[in-house]
């Protein structure tokens, strides 16, 4: 069942437990009779993820967990806008979930246009679809210009990556009270990167000691 007021480290260990069932194709009876809660008048996440709108990373899922669980936030590119750190404070702050995931993942598109765009300098014709290029744009440019350019898929690797690391640094650092829980109430939020081919989440920043 799901339990707002874990401490991080003890959901974070109910994750990292969830996805090694994932990447083995098995499933808790738990998050399969999950659907049984959805009478209960109140949610309790224990977890918030930030993930990728790629229908091929739903964080239920990949971390096995059943409805209840999961507080999830998804957008194209796992970026962060006001409208995400507005989300992350809401479930942080009313339901006493202490672990935030920002989760990116292998072949994600959005990080592959931002990398067209300054590759070739041709940006996306929405400037709707540009406005997301734009918030990953910053965090990969350095990367861009480097050797890396001459190995595409070890770029679009790494690019996941640093898109990662800089939404979590504006979630630790964009926020009065994202700050305040995490100074003084055990709020923790780290970055990971989902392999899509097997499966398998990596934990890369931010992890307790």
């Amino acid at each position: 069942m799901s339990q707002a007021n874990l401490t991080a480290r003890v959901a974070l260990a109910r994750l990292v437990e969830g996805n090694s069932r994932y990447a083995q194709n098995v499933r808790s009876i738990d998050s399969l009779l999950s659907h049984a809660r959805r009478e209960l008048q109140t949610q309790r996440p224990f977890a918030i993820v930030l993930g990728c709108s790629d229908s091929r990373a739903p964080a239920e899922l990949v971390f096995d967990q059943g409805l209840g669980d999961l507080f999830v936030i998804r957008v194209a590119g796992n970026i962060v806008a006001p409208s995400q750190i507005g989300s992350v404070e809401f479930a942080a702050e009313q339901y006493g979930t202490r672990l935030v995931v920002v989760m990116g993942h292998s072949s994600c598109g959005a990080i592959q246009a931002a990398v067209d765009a300054i590759t070739s300098q041709r940006g996306p014709a929405s400037r709707n679809l540009m406005s997301i290029v734009n918030r990953v744009r910053p965090s990969i440019e350095s990367l861009v210009a480097t050797d890396l350019v001459k190995d595409p898929v070890r770029l679009t690797r790494e690019a996941v990556r640093a898109n990662v690391r800089a939404s979590v640094n504006h979630l630790r650092h964009g926020s009065e009270i994202i700050e305040t829980l995490a100074a003084n109430d055990g709020l923790l939020i780290v970055g990971a990167e989902l392999d899509l081919d097997t499966g398998q989440v990596t934990w890369f920043d931010g992890l307790p000691d």
